[in-house]
C-alpha cells in the first residue's frame, strides 16, 4: 500500500518543513509495517513537495497513525497536505525487466444496483 502527501511549501518556509517532515518520516519508519518512505521536492516547481510511504497492508498503516509518536510528529504536518485522495493499494507491480504481478484489490465488492 503506497500513501502520497503532497503540500505547497512557501521558499521561506523550506527549513522548518523540511525539519517537521524528517521528524514524521522517522515516526512513521519507527512503525511496525512500514517498508520504505521518501521525502521528495518536485525538479519543475521546487514549492512542490511529497511525503511517500509504502506499508504492508492497509491496517498496519493506520495503526501506524495512533502511534504516540506519529500523533506528535506526523499527524500536523499530514493534515497540512493537500486535501486529496492519498492512500493507494497495489493492484500490479513489476520488478526491473520483470513480469507484471496483478494482485486482487482488498476493496469488498461493490454492492449491484
Amino acid at each position: 500500500m503506497l500513501v502520497t502527501n503532497r503540500f505547497v511549501v512557501d521558499a521561506e518556509a523550506v527549513a522548518a518543513f523540511t525539519e517537521r517532515a524528517h521528524a514524521a518520516l522517522a515516526a512513521l519508519a519507527a512503525r511496525p509495517g512500514y517498508l520504505r518512505g521518501e521525502l521528495l521536492r518536485a525538479l519543475d516547481d521546487p514549492t512542490h513537495w511529497c511525503l511517500v510511504t509504502e506499508w504492508e497492508s492497509v491496517g498496519t498503516y493506520r495503526r501506524a497513525l495512533g502511534g504516540f509518536d506519529v500523533k506528535v510528529h506526523a499527524t500536523p504536518l499530514l493534515a497540512e497536505s493537500i486535501d486529496e485522495p492519498s492512500a493507494y493499494e497495489t493492484l500490479a507491480s513489476a520488478a526491473p525487466e520483470g513480469e507484471i504481478v496483478i494482485v486482487a484489490s482488498d476493496r469488498a465488492a461493490a454492492p449491484f444496483r
